[in-house]
């Protein structure tokens, strides 16, 4: 008569112990990883089912606990200080680990959480889509500068939107996009063809910028606008313009983004702008610097609220703060995290940050231009600001709420290290010299 062994006991009694898919590892798949781990997004494969995650449980285990996945760099000193917070308790990371090291049993079905659902193609459900009216031919090879395609839309009446979202046309070459609004009498981009894609070799000499409307970065998602009742205004008459960053992958593509809007269903109280951060557009960063510093500033000249933070740096970025100073002098540190060029997140303040008369808002990020950083494109040569990737940036988009009949065009001045003012108002880019791409 077969008597089985201790081990093979204790073996068994782990397995009947053991966490399973269904009941204690798809809540959590579903909560920090389906937005990018389904069909169509940027993860590399699908987190849905049980059939889809059951190869990949070791490496989910590997970058659960390495705290690699889900992506999220800001400081564990700010824990619960963004609303959309995506990170994993210990708990949960043990509980994966758990899983996987006990075979990955799938359990019951009857015990999994009621599947989340997502419009096709979409995280959020848009009432309103724009499309680039023409795919952009994305050669094999080579730089590509940025591209910009104008859409006449020529909205009949006024619009609030309390989420946005930009669509890649193709995630294998689009790098990252912004669609922008032009509002009504803006002379950028003047006698441009629409759905014809131009290009710029140099920074945009413009003393301002258009509202954008939608970003995409991988891992971003959409945007959402509605703080406590405020939403983003898009006058009648405006029209759309795709500013898209391809990256050639070794062989042609094409690509035709898109931007889906929620339209509010009254008119807020509170407007929700988006501009540029301080910027150190004269940036310098010398051969071999493993931790050189750049920093930039802006002094308020309107009182707004800060609730939304995005750091752009580009391959040698390492990290990023944002603080206030205040008139009184008090400091208080909004954002302050490691960056990684390939997850450039955002991130909700949970409490809007005031920002009175004469505050100060001020960056702070740091760069690893040596031969140890495995990223840096040429440690010998001297960094400055430059749209391509092996050149640098020093930017933060941010989110601010401002009266509903407040003017944005001249909340900041630059009091720091800083040039090129690049904040939100109504005059959009100017002095663009376009080309059209071939």
């Amino acid at each position: 008569m077969f008597r089985p062994t201790l081990g093979l006991v204790a073996v068994a009694s782990v397995a009947l112990c053991a966490p399973t898919f269904h009941k204690d590892v798809e809540p959590i798949v579903q909560k920090n990883c389906q937005t990018c781990h389904r069909p169509g997004e940027v993860a590399p494969f699908s987190l849905m089912d049980y059939a889809s995650a059951r190869p990949w449980a070791k490496a989910i285990k590997t970058a659960t606990a390495s705290r690699k996945m889900p992506p999220w760099f800001a400081d564990e000193k700010l824990s619960n200080h963004f609303s959309n917070e995506r990170k994993l308790t210990q708990a949960e990371i043990a509980t994966i680990a758990e899983w996987a090291d006990a075979g990955a049993p799938e359990g019951n079905p009857k015990d999994a959480p009621k599947p989340l659902t997502f419009q096709t193609g979409w995280a959020i459900k848009p009432d309103m889509i724009v499309e680039m009216p023409a795919d952009f031919d994305v050669p094999a090879s080579g730089d590509i500068d940025y591209q910009y395609m104008l859409v006449k839309t020529n909205f009949k009446e006024d619009m609030w939107i309390v989420s946005a979202e930009m669509r890649p046309g193709n995630n294998a070459v689009v790098h990252h996009g912004e669609a922008w609004v032009r509002f009504p009498g803006s002379k950028w981009m003047d006698g441009a063809k629409e759905g014809v894609s131009y290009s710029t070799n140099s920074m945009r000499k413009a003393t301002g910028e258009g509202e954008i409307l939608g970003k995409f970065n991988p891992g971003l998602g959409a945007q959402t606008f509605d703080f406590g009742g405020s939403a983003k205004f898009v006058p009648k008459g405006s029209d759309i313009v795709f500013e898209v960053h391809y990256s050639a992958n070794g062989t042609p593509q094409k690509s035709r983004s898109s931007v889906g809007l929620v339209l509010a269903k009254a008119q807020p109280k509170l407007r929700y702008v988006t501009g540029y951060g301080p910027s150190a557009a004269n940036l310098v960063i010398a051969p071999g610097d493993p931790h050189a510093e750049v920093v930039a500033e802006h002094t308020v000249t309107e009182p707004s609220k800060l609730v939304y933070v995005q750091p752009h740096l580009h391959l040698r970025g390492t990290d990023y703060e944002v603080r206030v100073v205040f008139p009184n002098g008090e400091k208080q540190t909004v954002f302050q995290g490691k960056f990684d060029f390939n997850w450039q997140l955002g991130y909700d303040l949970k409490n809007p940050v005031d920002l009175p008369v004469g505050a100060k808002i001020q960056s702070i990020a740091h760069y690893d231009n040596s031969a140890n950083n495995r990223f840096n494109p040429d440690p010998t040569k001297e960094v400055i600001w430059g749209l391509q990737n092996r050149d640098e940036m020093q930017n933060c988009f941010m989110g601010f709420l401002i009266d509903a009949k407040q003017n944005p065009d001249k909340m900041f001045k630059n009091t720091g290290p800083t040039v090129l003012p690049r904040v939100t108002g109504k005059s959009g880019p100017t002095a663009v010299t376009l080309e059209a791409s071939k």
